[in-house]
């Protein structure tokens, strides 16, 4: 399923995409967080969410900021043809994790309908990214039994499931997860936590620790 929306500039796609990735891992869409995504000033996103408000692209409620129903189409559209460039970009040419996310952030302002099509015939309808975030219209279902890594107790078993967004954007942390296999569909077992947060697994033969951040929102299935 292609999502066409009309073109616009990269940073009104941008802006979509980063408010529509936002809501998807449960986090407060307002002005504070988009800045931190993208890295910019409070007022450059107070001024940009102006404009796509005039577009019709989003809608303004006591500060929280949600995606109109074109602003959402413009979103699933931008956001599809990232995860689907990941894929392609990884499965394909091989590049590693961090690599394919930076540089999906180019193509997916210039990939067109029938490249799209063409990628997925090509990558046989992948219906998630590499890290599990689902490719938008592909008919991706959660599993019935998740939870967060750090939700686990010691012994409990699980399977890599999702490594949100959110962490893509921390420095060194897709390096990190690709390293130490902690890759959707690989099992694992949960050794230990610590007081501080963080959660030690057995994961590909070997035992890695994994910090508060990440662990509070790597998603895993249960058997």
């Amino acid at each position: 399923m292609t999502y066409e929306a009309p073109e616009y500039h990269p940073a009104f796609e941008e802006y979509c995409e980063t408010i529509f990735e936002l809501a998807e891992d449960d986090v407060d869409v307002i002005q504070a967080r988009i800045a931190e995504r993208l890295d910019v000033s409070r007022p450059a996103v107070s001024e940009m969410v102006r404009r796509m408000e005039k577009e019709g692209l989003v809608a303004l409620d006591d500060g929280a900021i949600s995606l109109t129903a074109y602003g959402s189409r413009l979103a699933k559209q931008v956001v599809r043809r990232h995860r689907l460039a990941e894929c392609f970009l990884t499965e394909i040419l091989g590049l590693s994790w961090t690599d394919a996310h930076h540089e999906a952030g180019k193509w997916e302002h210039i990939i067109s309908g029938p490249v799209e099509d063409a990628m997925m015939r090509v990558l046989d309808d992948p219906m998630t990214c590499p890290h599990g975030n689902p490719i938008p219209g592909a008919g991706y279902e959660a599993p019935e039994k998740s939870a967060v890594l750090s939700d686990l107790t010691p012994g409990v078993e699980f399977t890599v499931e999702r490594i949100p967004e959110e962490l893509e954007f921390r420095d060194g942390l897709l390096e990190f997860l690709e390293g130490a296999d902690i890759k959707p569909g690989n099992r694992g077992r949960v050794t230990a936590s610590s007081p501080d947060g963080t959660t030690t697994i057995e994961i590909a033969g070997e035992f890695v620790g994994v910090g508060s951040f990440a662990s509070a929102r790597i998603l895993v299935a249960l058997d």
